[in-house]
């Protein structure tokens, strides 16, 4: 695999068990870019270690007074010259070839990982997290893959040395043989402690980024409640335990390496004091011994690999392990034992829920009341075909659209099926053009989308930074920052309105604007989605006004359906909700309603207190649509 032939056709399908069964896994399926790396790196260190050779041969030549020996010699340096250039060139081009195919394949992974789940990840992994293992921890992984090779042709060099220096000269290549390993094994007992002051430093990193990540998000509201410096603080103390692991991490390692210089150090005055012995007794001549020194000091090189592998393999272990949960998470599926079903035309029907009875009738208008956000937004997830996907939670059953199970459908199906807008959805960055570019059925304009989603102002706003005064070509900045949080909502509305599909879910979508707006955007949708299957989760009474349907949701199951004004009226727990009546004033609107009949009778005329009280409350909701609807 070359980096022109990017991205992967086909990533595969990773083996997640493990993080180090998943780093063998991108091993294993980069064979051939790691054969390459280890032909090149073979004659790459062969050559290095070829030079202590040549340069003995020279000295003994020059001590005989050979000089065709000498000449040979010279030759001999000069090809091992350019094989260590070529080797070299080349080891580095394909290492670096195999970390950038292996990030490559890494991040394919992911993105369709989070495309699969789409929003529901952040159930399962916090937003923090997904970053990291998709930035730093994608680096780090790729350089595991990229290290295992070149410390494969380091450890066979270093083999192939010591058993030419035991043939070459068995007097010193026997204390090479015994020396070399405790080289190569020396730090190991200092390896587990590094790997884990490394693990703490990523958790305290990925702990930071997370923070810096929700903080940049919140920062409009943070900045309206004078909240900064807070959260700044956090993110200083965050950020300084990072340094704090991150020096003790750094002091481990450099421990090590420490060790790596000393017992070749060593080893090197071992060899030198025996060898002179050697040549003293005339057991030796002077070039073996400079061929062995040589040999010993540029040993060095191919075992500095070792701890590089050790230093790429603590890192990438805790990468690898993160990015493995990320990648293992599926989406769920609880309907029929056979898999997906491969749906010939889009399911269209009822959309029903079967853990709350939660009932949408086709082609009608239908408002969900929750008392619990979560609540909401986790039903709301349901019925897009994402059944239960938090940590720990019990298998639920999947929402159903026409008496089929969504999370039964292929993924394609299902979102073009049902689309769910959450209540903080994402604006890209681009023009609004390309904001509105998305698989849409073509029944909707985008300017009808505009129109009913009451986008007029942000035309107008947009239409300022326009080339040609073309809002449609006005540049929107990363997640909209530059428009107000209602502004941002109801782009995002105007956006899932030209999508138009068979069933749109809509989380929250008018929390952000006001009154008068809201009541407008209200009609808007029910004008535009006439005829098609709409439900909007929300307590506002100027949109549960507007709705054809009205459910009430209460601790995990229908409590009431009904129209709005039906259900004020006749049901204390959703007037709660809706009116936000204190326990209080629901008690006294209960003793008020009980009262009424017995008032009624013993007056003959129905002007009780209970009487009065509830006329009272009827016509205050009267009045008030009757005067929104006026204006």
């Amino acid at each position: 695999m070359q980096i022109r032939h990017l991205p992967y056709a086909d990533p595969g399908v990773p083996d997640t068990r493990s993080g180090m069964k998943f780093l063998l896994w991108l091993a294993r399926n980069q064979l051939a870019g790691q054969f390459k790396s280890l032909g090149w790196g073979l004659l790459h260190f062969s050559a290095v270690m070829a030079l202590p050779f040549c340069v003995g041969f020279a000295v003994q030549a020059v001590v005989d007074g050979s000089g065709r020996r000498l000449a040979l010699a010279g030759g001999l340096i000069v090809l091992s010259g350019l094989a260590i250039a070529l080797g070299d060139t080349m080891l580095h081009r394909t290492a670096v070839t195999n970390w950038i195919t292996a990030s490559a394949r890494v991040q394919q992974l992911l993105a369709r990982r989070t495309a699969l789940l789409g929003a529901a990840l952040t159930r399962r992994v916090a937003a923090g997290e997904v970053i990291a293992v998709s930035t730093g921890d994608v680096e780090k992984i790729g350089w595991f893959v990229e290290a295992l090779s070149r410390f494969a042709a380091a450890a066979v060099t270093v083999v192939l040395v010591c058993v030419g220096l035991t043939v070459y000269q068995p007097s010193l290549g026997v204390v090479v043989a015994v020396g070399v390993p405790l080289l190569a094994l020396g730090a190991l007992p200092l390896l587990p402690r590094a790997a884990g002051l490394a693990d703490i430093q990523r958790g305290k990193a990925g702990k930071a980024t997370e923070l810096a990540s929700d903080t940049v998000a919140g920062l409009r509201v943070l900045r309206g409640i004078g909240g900064e410096e807070l959260f700044l603080s956090r993110y200083q103390r965050a950020s300084q335990e990072v340094r704090k692991a991150a020096v003790r991490s750094a002091g481990m390692w450099s421990l090590i390496s420490a060790i790596q210089v000393l017992l070749p150090g060593l080893l090197l005055i071992t060899v030198v004091w025996y060898g002179v012995s050697l040549v003293r007794d005339g057991r030796i001549s002077l070039g073996e011994l400079v061929a062995v020194y040589s040999a010993v000091m540029l040993l060095s090189y191919p075992l500095r690999h070792f701890e590089e592998i050790a230093m790429a393999y603590s890192f990438s272990r805790p990468s690898a392990a993160r990015a493995a949960r990320v990648l293992s998470l599926e989406r769920p599926s609880y309907g029929n034992e056979g898999g997906a079903q491969e749906a010939a035309t889009e399911p269209r029907g009822d959309l029903y829920d079967p853990t709350t009875g939660l009932l949408a009738p086709s082609g009608r208008f239908t408002a969900v009341v929750c008392g619990d956000p979560d609540e909401a937004g986790r039903l709301a997830e349901r019925l897009g075909g994402h059944a239960a996907l938090e940590e720990h939670a019990e298998p639920v059953p999947s929402a159903l659209l026409g008496g089929v199970a969504l999370d039964e459908l292929p993924l394609d199906a299902a979102r073009s099926a049902v689309l769910v807008q959450d209540k903080d959805p994402v604006l890209l960055s681009g023009t609004l053009r390309e904001l509105l570019d998305v698989p849409a059925s073509g029944q909707v304009s985008a300017r009808e989308a505009l129109a009913a989603a009451e986008c007029a102002d942000v035309l107008d706003a947009l239409s300022q930074a326009a080339v040609d005064d073309d809002p449609m070509e006005a540049p929107i900045t990363e997640r909209g920052r530059s428009l107000s949080g209602g502004q941002r909502q109801r782009l995002a509305l105007a956006r899932s309105l030209v999508t138009d599909p068979e069933v749109l879910v809509l989380d929250e979508p008018t929390s952000a604007v006001d009154s008068h707006t809201e009541a407008r955007v209200a009609e808007g949708v029910r004008a535009l989605r006439k005829g098609r299957t709409t439900v909007v989760f929300s307590s506002s009474p100027l949109l549960l006004d507007r709705a054809e349907r009205v459910v009430l949701v209460h601790e995990g199951e229908v409590a009431a359906t009904g129209t709005h004004r039906e259900l004020v009226r006749t049901h204390a727990r959703y007037r709660a909700v809706v009116t936000r009546e204190t326990e209080a004033e629901q008690a006294a609107t209960e003793r008020a309603a009980a009262d009424t009949p017995e008032t009624a009778d013993t007056n003959g005329n129905g002007n009780g207190n209970g009487s009065a009280y509830t006329s009272e409350l009827r016509i205050t909701f009267d009045d008030a649509y009757d005067i929104e609807e006026t204006a």
